[in-house]
């Protein structure tokens, strides 16, 4: 046997060996449902090189060994949420309905936080007022300003919160802000960014990437900590699915404008979004802010930026990620999605749910409840698209509603449900927010808060278009082929 035959024979062996110790690897790694396991094994048995390299690039969810220690170390130092002077006070304690009280236990099996009382909220309009009220809250802050974005970018809207952060910390206000450093990469790069660092504000990248290719020996380059967290002098905090940005998103101009909803709250609220903030921020920095989370809660009376507006919201802080217990926000939409009696109305712009999660809906239909869902008609990811559009055959066929939304990129991640209760935040319904992502969401008892974001919703609705089933079923068959090829590939992408 020549020695070029001989190298071959051996290559081909360690190649085959190879192959059969990543297939042993992905029938053994925990927590993979077994459509995700064959798809990888597909991939790596039909694409011998790419599938391989694919599989340690994108194959597990890991952010690498130090940081989730580092994660790990901190959650544990960090005191718990209740233990705060002032959270069993009477006028906190939640006034959740027997019938609705097994959502917020889900809530709490996540992030360990249990519903809480006392909160007031409102929906400024639009993107461009939640801008100025954000803006208008930072200048009139006395102690701190915690800011945690996906997107951060120079624009209008990007510059107006930097600025206002500026002069925050110029007048002595703490002014903490962080931003994912492949989703503000250009605002990180900039003279903005240094321009808040020499005015004295506090700033960090969050899951920084470093030289790419050494960051994917590590861990995963595509996790990142898509939150959108707001939190001001403990009192004040802002949810929803607004990035730092104008509307018009000009990074992605040809389908704007963003359509978003921001909640503002104040109360008690504001302290277990301070949790989250606090876990990422201390996770990425040597400043130890634990005194923050062991202060008395501020009371009505404290606070200088309180409304006159009722106190009754009873409400959830629910945070998601790589490194929280693994299926958690997928199991908190599935309860709710149960849960509906009489109406279920969810807005996504990405939809590539799991089976269980399907099921859920279509179970959700056929037993008489009215299931709406929106969905933008264009999208900025042709692959989600697709992927989406796959599943609606049988969303349809069971009786959901869909509508897909047309004046522009809807990007409001919201659910209501009969009427009282809510969620709304950062996490879309795609396995990337399941699974990869780092999201913050609030669970909401509050029958008049749940009518006004029902009434965004609305507006959502009376600007969409109604799919029915005979226009998807004249889909030509290539559009079919491409959908539900790339909805197959979902454990993958």
């Amino acid at each position: 046997m020549s020695d070029s035959v001989l190298f071959a024979t051996v290559g081909v062996a360690l190649h085959l060996m190879l192959q059969v110790l990543l297939i042993i690897r992905v029938l053994l790694k925990p927590h993979r449902d077994p459509t995700a396991r064959l798809t990888w094994v597909v991939v790596v048995i039909a694409l011998p090189i790419a599938g391989i390299i694919a599989y340690l690039l994108l194959g597990e969810t890991n952010i690498g060994r130090k940081r989730a220690e580092r994660m790990r170390r901190v959650l544990e130092q960090m005191p718990k949420v209740r233990a705060a002077q002032g959270a069993d006070a009477p006028s906190l304690v939640p006034e959740i309905p027997e019938r609705h009280r097994h959502l917020f236990h889900v809530g709490h099996s996540i992030s360990g936080f249990e519903p809480i009382g006392g909160n007031t909220a409102r929906i400024p309009p639009d993107s461009n007022a939640v801008i100025d009220a954000l803006v208008a809250d930072i200048d009139a802050a006395q102690d701190h300003v915690h800011l945690l974005f996906y997107i951060w970018l120079a624009d209008n809207n990007g510059l107006k919160v930097a600025q206002a952060l500026m002069r925050a910390a110029k007048r002595g206000v703490t002014c903490r802000a962080m931003a994912d450093d492949l989703g503000s990469r250009a605002m990180i790069h900039s003279e903005h960014w240094r321009s808040m660092q020499t005015a004295g504000v506090n700033l960090a990248r969050a899951l920084p990437i470093g030289n790419p290719l050494l960051r994917m020996l590590g861990g995963r380059i595509d996790l990142r900590n898509h939150r959108k967290i707001v939190v001001i002098d403990d009192w004040i905090t802002y949810c929803g699915s607004q990035n730092c940005a104008d509307p018009e998103f000009r990074v992605k101009a040809k389908y704007a404008p963003w359509v978003d909803m921001m909640i503002r709250f104040e109360g008690p609220i504001a302290r277990q979004n301070q949790h989250l903030f606090a876990g990422d921020w201390m996770a990425h920095v040597e400043d130890d802010i634990d005194a923050l989370l062991r202060r008395p809660l501020p009371s009505t009376a404290e606070s200088t930026h309180t409304s006159a507006a009722r106190t009754s919201i009873s409400a959830q802080m629910v945070g998601t990620g790589p490194t929280v217990r693994y299926s958690a926000m997928p199991e908190l939409f599935e309860a709710l999605i149960y849960s509906a009696r009489h109406s279920l109305v969810i807005t996504t712009p990405y939809y590539v749910p799991d089976e269980s999660m399907q099921a859920a809906l279509c179970a959700s239909a056929r037993r008489g409840v009215e299931t709406l869902i929106v969905f933008p008609q264009r999208n900025d990811s042709r692959i989600v698209a697709a992927a989406s559009r796959s599943y609606y055959a049988d969303l349809l066929a069971a009786g959901v509603h869909i509508y897909e939304y047309v004046g522009g990129l809807l990007h409001t991640k919201s659910l209501t449900l009969d009427g009282e209760i809510s969620l709304i935040g950062s996490a879309n319904m795609d396995r990337r927010s399941f699974d990869l992502n780092y999201e913050n969401n609030i669970l909401l008892y509050d029958p008049e808060l749940t009518q006004q974001i029902r009434t965004r919703q609305q507006h959502y609705l009376n600007s969409a278009l109604l799919v029915d089933a005979e226009q998807v079923a004249n889909w030509p068959r290539h559009r079919r082929l491409i959908n539900n090829t790339v909805a197959m590939l979902g454990p993958v992408l």
